[in-house]
């Protein structure tokens, strides 16, 4: 399956191209048997729905997210121009593009880092990868302190968030995720001891 994955989101906003019926409805997963008398197959790439083997004609793609947004612009498919042993290499830079929207929406609506701390992020990113390239014993040494920083105060920052949240739903909101993940990475550095 083609996915799309943004590292500050996770799995809270996996990308992917999905099918569009001509009625403009995605269809639902597709079941292969396997003949191993398992229940089979369950799919729903997108290429999977070309109209053979009792699945539904896709007459275009959008850009899906696990979050449940859909993209509203629609790519046609023309299924002449798709290798059917190969449907993986069909252009869908179009859906993946508006997926790339969506999360950049989703990051402007969530809440901001200072402008100064951005710009550490930044150069700290710059300076470990040169010292990588340059001094890899001490480029380990200076991550494995950064660990130890982080850790303590990720933990503060959780039970900060675990005494003050009034909702999840704000939580989530503030952070891009969905209230499940966010109540996972709460609690993940929440518990730590």
């Amino acid at each position: 399956m083609t996915e799309w994955q943004s590292e500050q989101f996770g799995a809270s906003h996996t990308g992917r191209p999905a099918a569009v019926l001509a009625d403009g409805s995605e269809p639902g997963p597709v079941y292969f048997d396997t003949g191993s008398g398992g229940g089979g197959h369950r799919t729903s790439d997108w290429w999977v729905y070309d109209g053979t083997l009792r699945a539904p004609l896709a007459t275009d793609l959008r850009a899906a997210c696990s979050c449940g947004w859909r993209g509203a612009a629609r790519f046609p498919l023309d299924w002449d121009d798709i290798d059917p042993d190969r449907p993986h290499l069909h252009d869908t830079t179009g859906p993946e593009s508006d997926w790339a929207g969506h999360i950049s929406e989703t990051e402007a609506r969530s809440v901001p880092l200072p402008g100064t701390l951005s710009a550490l992020l930044c150069r700290l990113e710059d300076e470990l990868g040169n010292l990588a390239a340059d001094a890899p014993l001490a480029a380990l040494k200076a991550i494995a302190a950064l660990e130890h920083t982080t850790y303590d105060i990720a933990r503060v920052a959780a039970l900060n968030v675990e005494a003050e949240a009034t909702s999840w739903t704000a939580v989530a909101a503030a952070l891009g995720l969905t209230e499940q993940d966010a109540r996972t990475r709460v609690s993940r550095y929440s518990l730590r001891h």
